[in-house]
């Protein structure tokens, strides 16, 4: 059924003064105190030589389709210092599918959408976490392991989704709709998490709102996403005015211009994306709904309308599929590089902290959507 009521911050006279809307070009910083860098560790000789050469050839056979064999010299020795460096630290790296495929592939030990990361970050055993995705993907990872360190390597690394929304607005929200449920996509601050009832991801939204057995929920932050999941269900939804910056810019003309050249693509595209784009596409998708889909189907040529390095990292996983990419890139998921990886696992810097009393309450709505039943 069509969305009951959209709501933003400028739709509540009462807004807390000192509570501006963030910009959603604008990362979103971390909120705790920066903490001191631990011992720093010599830097290694990031040198090509044929030891690494040698040492680096299984990894670059897995994207040897997507980094051109000119480039991968300039590459392994950083990767080879990494992979060196984790088992050193005893760290674990965990990268979201949007991440570049020389970090997907080739330094990350679990990959995946953002459910699979929670869900897996759960399961971790090493006393390091670097968390190679946006700001609010650490928070989730330190929520999940509070005796842990998690690092980010850049904690500019942020997100619109979460820069869209406050704890405070939450707030407001329950104010104004009293005895509502209110689910919020991960893409969010441990702050705003705090003040719901239960997160969710795109892979499981229909799912959760579904399991609150309520005739109305709150969806926030993506506007689209929750209007894809109203579309889905029977429940009536109340969305938030957020977007996602990169999946709003693809437009439903867009698509039709792929068609109109080649009648026989497949078009599948993230439920973060604006209806009339979802309208043309043949499946609609979480990430790792989309990759199983192209593993299953191997479509001839496709187009994967998502950020685009996960059309890098899918191809590298299946040549045989060719990509049309119209490229939209994430300048938050791009802050993280191979160098500020080396750098994070160095010095132990950009370490996530979370407010003890905050996190025990944010961790409740991440945890109640990790032990959600099917």
């Amino acid at each position: 059924m069509p969305i009951t009521g959209i709501y933003g911050p400028d739709d509540f006279a009462n807004r807390p003064q000192g509570q501006p809307i963030a910009s959603r070009a604008v990362p979103v910083s971390p909120r705790a105190a920066p903490v001191p860098p631990g011992p720093k560790w010599p830097m290694p000789a990031l040198e090509w030589t044929p030891a690494v050469e040698r040492a680096t050839a299984p990894l670059y056979d897995r994207v040897k389709h997507v980094i051109p064999s000119i480039e991968w010299p300039l590459m392994a020795p950083t990767i080879h210092a990494i992979n060196e460096l984790k088992r050193a630290r005893g760290a674990v790296i965990l990268a979201h599918n949007y991440q570049a495929p020389e970090i997907f592939h080739c330094v990350a030990d679990i990959g995946g959408d953002s459910l699979q990361l929670a869900v897996e970050a759960t399961k971790v055993k090493a006393d390091i976490i670097v968390q190679c995705g946006v700001h609010f993907m650490a928070e989730t990872s330190k929520l999940l392991n509070p005796d842990k360190t998690v690092l980010i390597p850049d904690s500019r690394a942020g997100c619109s989704l979460a820069a869209s929304i406050t704890g405070a607005d939450v707030r407001l929200l329950r104010e104004k709709f009293p005895g509502v449920p209110i689910v919020a996509y991960v893409n969010t601050s441990a702050e705003v998490k705090a003040e719901v009832d239960i997160c969710c991801t795109s892979s499981n939204a229909v799912q959760v709102v579904e399991s609150l057995n309520a005739p109305t929920v709150i969806f926030l932050p993506d506007r689209y996403l929750a209007t894809y999941v109203a579309s889905k269900t029977d429940v009536k939804i109340i969305a938030w005015k957020g977007a996602c910056e990169v999946h709003e810019r693809f437009t439903g003309e867009e698509l039709r211009s792929f068609r109109e050249a080649d009648p026989t693509v497949q078009i599948i595209a993230h439920p973060e994306c604006p209806p009339d784009v979802l309208a043309e596409a043949d499946f609609t998708g979480s990430t790792a709904h989309m990759i199983n889909w192209v593993r299953a189907k191997r479509p001839r040529r496709l187009v994967m309308i998502t950020e685009c390095s996960m059309a890098d990292n899918v191809r590298a996983e299946l040549p045989d599929v060719e990509m049309l990419r119209p490229c939209n890139l994430c300048p938050h998921m791009k802050r993280i590089t191979l160098d500020n990886i080396l750098e994070s696992l160095l010095t132990l810097r950009e370490e996530v902290t979370i407010d003890p009393a905050l996190a025990k309450r944010a961790r409740r709505s991440v945890e109640r959507m990790i032990n959600l039943k099917n």
